[in-house]
């Protein structure tokens, strides 16, 4: 292109980071809350945070769902995000989305029972956080559910 390997190389790494961007971009719309949602997650966030780190130092739960809210803290403790905080609004959309996808997963794996004791906030928002996961009417874990069903399908074959 510029005829200059070390400007190639520069450009071609420019261009992938934007692409990579571009991809994690897209895949946060994907994931995001619908509706108020979104409005609700931001106005929990504080909780929530505090809610991760409790969760991430129970020894009760599986080691898998505590990695990830580990790498979670870790994310949320960097000071680059994928769309910087200091953009009105959508600066802390990226953080809110990324905790409720993680916070779907835990829910998923580890039940709400789990994260209800640890919830540090008030009921409303503890119901707020289960329409967020989108398992509020759901408190088994995802381990439990896929028993259950299996157990379904054995009694429906029989």
């Amino acid at each position: 292109m510029t005829g200059s390997w070390g400007w190639d190389l520069l450009i071609g790494i420019g261009a992938a980071l934007l692409v990579a961007w571009l991809a994690m971009i897209g895949a946060l719309a994907v994931v995001r809350p619908r509706g108020n949602l979104l409005r609700e997650a931001l106005r929990l966030l504080p909780d929530v945070l505090r809610l991760v780190r409790r969760l991430a130092a129970d020894p009760a739960l599986p080691r898998g769902v505590r990695v990830r809210l580990a790498l979670l803290l870790g994310y949320l403790a960097l000071p680059l995000d994928l769309v910087p905080d200091f953009i009105p609004v959508l600066g802390y959309a990226d953080d809110a989305i990324i905790v409720t996808a993680v916070l779907r997963s835990v829910v998923r794996r580890a039940g709400l029972q789990a994260v209800r004791r640890h919830w540090p906030g008030t009921d409303d928002g503890f119901a707020a956080l289960a329409r967020l996961t989108g398992l509020d009417g759901d408190s088994r874990s995802g381990l439990a559910r896929r028993r259950e069903a299996d157990g379904r399908t054995d009694q429906q074959g029989s």
